[in-house]
């Protein structure tokens, strides 16, 4: 037993050792199966007595869960949504372009979340246990549209059933419970409305704080660059061809990325005329921005006039201009960007967030510029719907005195009017709902044509006519096109922001966003691996997940904005959605905690929201923050002290390590002296050594420096005397030392040799 054990313990320490033999793989493989076969079969045996099986037992179950861990963690990297597509892309276009995916399918994973937030607190108990659809007017269509309620064009521009349905905020009824659950829909509709906007910061400061602690191992990334991409790169296990051409790009285009970056780093200029370049791009592009804005309101004003107008008498286009002139402008003004900023000549990744940031001031620009538009159109409806109210409880008036003074009766019915026929108004939460899913639509349409006709059928021309053209179509004009990195990573956050904006005048906005991002994805990938080559000036940007957090982060805070203003300022509508008959929508609020809550905690929000509590605790934020950030900035110099002087370490101990040899000046001495293999063991001496010149410096090498055979001592003589030996010839003729100019010239019984007489 005891000797089986040690077996089974020398064939595990095989097993665990096997990759540091220096053996050729088969044999490796052989003695691997040989080692797994013995210890699988006789380690049960190692238990004693009724013990035995139970040992035996817990061996295979041990084995059972270490192949359970592996499998769910391959399990785990499989459910990864993607991962292949997104590796297959950064192999051939660099960590730039995937950084996108990844950004998208990050963005996939926030929706979905948002997703099921809207649709199961607000979209599904008002389907299983509101009221359906036309029991009463706001689940209605009205009469003078049921006959073009179901034609094409009209459910193209969201009007006719989609806008009487549960995608857009006038389909929700005001009962504050309903159902057997007694659930509360209008609270629930506004504590999502507004925990989208708190899920969504909270993810979004998480995701920066860990893409921020990743790679902070504090080593330096500039030290041998080439040098561990070189020897490093390949990854042995790879056995699939396709999967090995993947890996080849990749490696060929992380080399690309590190050589422009030494060249961008290594790059002379003329600092006067490239800030003169730098302030005229940026004088231009301000210019774009005005315009592009002024262009906008413009467009939006119109539309305000054609809603005054007859539909039968407005062409296609006076329909849809705002969204056609709005998704034109984020298709033209990005390009015209990316050309005015050559003039800069910056590094790749700053040119990406020059590039970034004026994109993001352009769609910023152009979506506040449209809400200001829209909110003026809102205010113009709100006065309308007054005018409405007023008339509708005038006529209930008139009825009520009628029907009373008719009948003689205080017990007056409600009118028996059908809810197509009911008297309603403008609903403009519903109209701001429609406008945004049809910019989002529009967005969708028009960024998905524009792949197809300026990236297909580019790459399409370019392949099959270039054999019958004048030029070179692939290397000249138009060749094929690059993947837009700037213009879709910002198309993605505008779009998440009309997302957030939307949502809480659409609930099922989400889901549409949902579609457009899992058809994003596919189309997308296609499209970048069959029309579009890399960059010619590849750089590294997985570093830019951070910026791109940061960019969204500010749209979600700018987002959040209008829908605070439209909770706390603007008054619902009075007969569509679930805060009719509030005068503001934030009174659910109110009323479930006079109502539903005990005294002392209605007490509690009254005092919590106290202006006297509410200065002090903004001031005390406030100055948390600054002692935070004073903190963050100690620990950063810190830390940043710490890397000089561990480098530094480094470098001494390095120099040290390679200048032993150059320094010792006993060594260069004997290499000078004596040509390679002249030096033979020393013979055993006969007589001590006579006048020896010795060197007091002690010198230590490392063994092997010299050739073979030579036994260094810590004191070496430069030209030390060989010992005394018997003379078989004669003394040639004298010449000058041929290697040692430096050491002492021999003299009479001072020969190379030492063969002269002894002194007498």
């Amino acid at each position: 037993m005891e000797a089986l054990k040690e077996q089974v313990e020398e064939k595990k320490k095989l097993v665990a050792t096997l990759r540091n033999k220096p053996w050729r793989m088969k044999r490796r493989l052989d003695v691997l199966k040989e080692a797994q076969d013995f210890v699988e079969k006789f380690e049960g045996a190692l238990g004693k007595g009724k013990g035995r099986r139970l040992y035996a037992f817990k061996v295979m179950m041990a084995k059972k869960f270490i192949k359970f861990k592996r499998d769910f963690e391959n399990f785990k990297t499989a459910c990864i949504p993607w991962e292949r597509k997104i590796k297959d892309v950064e192999s051939h276009f660099g960590s730039s372009v995937a950084s996108y995916f990844i950004f998208l399918r990050w963005m996939y994973g926030l929706n979905m979340v948002l997703f099921g937030l809207m649709f199961g607190l607000v979209i599904l108990p008002e389907v299983l246990m509101g009221l359906p659809y036309g029991t009463i007017a706001r689940k209605t269509v009205p009469r003078a549209e049921q006959d073009t309620a179901m034609d094409y064009s009209v459910l193209f521009d969201f009007e006719g059933y989609c806008k009487y349905s549960i995608l857009f905020y006038g389909f929700y009824n005001n009962e504050k419970q309903i159902g057997l659950l007694k659930f509360r829909l209008p609270l629930s509709y506004l504590l999502v409305g507004v925990g989208i906007f708190g899920y969504s910061l909270m993810v979004v400061i998480r995701t920066m704080a860990r893409n921020a602690n990743e790679g902070g191992d504090g080593a330096d990334e500039g030290d041998f660059t080439f040098s561990w991409k070189m020897f490093t790169s390949w990854d042995y296990l790879i056995g699939n061809p396709e999967t090995a051409d993947n890996k080849y790009a990749s490696i060929t285009t992380s080399f690309k990325e590190s050589i422009v970056d030494e060249q961008e780093n290594q790059k002379d200029e003329n600092i006067h005329l490239r800030r003169f370049l730098r302030v005229l791009a940026n004088f231009l592009i301000l210019c774009c921005l005005g315009g592009s804005g002024y262009l906008i309101y413009f467009v939006v004003k119109r539309s305000q006039d054609f809603a005054d107008m007859d539909n039968a008498d407005l062409s296609w286009f006076e329909k849809n201009e705002v969204e056609f002139v709005m998704s034109l402008l984020g298709l033209v003004c990005p390009p015209l960007f990316e050309t005015i900023a050559e003039l800069e000549d910056y590094h790749p990744r700053i040119a990406l967030k020059w590039q970034l940031a004026r994109i993001f001031a352009l769609f910023l620009g152009n979506l506040y510029t449209f809400l200001f538009a829209l909110f003026d159109e809102v205010n113009e409806k709100l006065e309308r719907e007054k005018i409405i109210k007023n008339e509708t409880e005038l006529a209930l008036a008139h009825y009520y005195a009628n029907y009373s003074s008719f009948y003689n009766t205080t017990d007056v019915p409600p009118p028996n009017v059908h809810p197509a026929d009911a008297i309603r108004g403008p609903c403009w939460e519903t109209g701001v709902g429609i406008e945004f899913v049809k910019l989002i639509v529009s967005d969708v349409q028009v960024s998905y044509l524009t792949i197809l006709i300026g990236d297909f059928l580019r790459a399409v021309i370019v392949r099959f006519l270039n054999y019958c053209w004048c030029w070179d179509l692939e290397a000249g004009f138009p060749s094929y096109g690059e993947f837009d990195i700037s213009g879709n990573v910002l198309g993605l956050i505008f779009n998440q922001g009309m997302i957030w904006m939307g949502a809480f005048y659409a609930p099922g906005l989400v889901g549409v966003n949902l579609l457009r991002l899992l058809s994003s994805m596919y189309y997308q990938c296609w499209a970048v691996m069959s029309c579009n080559v890399p960059h010619e000036r590849v750089f590294k940007a997985s570093r830019s997940n951070n910026f791109y957090m940061g960019l969204l982060l500010l749209v979600l805070f700018l987002s959040l904005l209008p829908v605070v203003y439209t909770i706390m300022t603007l008054s619902p509508s009075f007969d569509c959605g679930p805060f009719s008959g509030q005068e503001k929508m934030y009174d659910v609020v109110m009323q479930a905690i006079d109502q539903d809550l005990p005294a002392f905690i209605g007490n509690i929000f009254t005092y919590a929201t106290n202006p006297g509590l509410i200065i002090p605790g903004v001031l005390l934020m406030v100055l948390a923050l600054y002692y935070l950030n004073a903190v963050s900035e100690g620990y950063q110099q810190a830390n940043t002290d710490l890397k000089k002087k561990m480098q530094a370490a480094r470098d001494e101990e390095k120099n040290r390590r390679n200048n032993k040899d150059s320094t010792n000046q006993v060594m260069k001495d004997l290499e000078d002296l004596l040509p390679n293999k002249s030096l033979i063991p020393r013979p055993i001496e006969e007589e001590p050594p006579l006048d020896v010149e010795k060197v007091s410096k002690p010198t230590k090498t490392k063994p092997g420096s010299s050739g073979n055979g030579v036994n260094l001592q810590k004191e070496v003589s430069l030209a030390a005397p060989n010992p005394r030996g018997p003379v078989t010839h004669g003394p040639g003729p004298r010449g000058g030392p041929p290697l040692n100019t430096r050491g002492p010239q021999p003299g009479p019984a001072r020969g190379r040799g030492r063969g002269g007489h002894p002194r007498r």
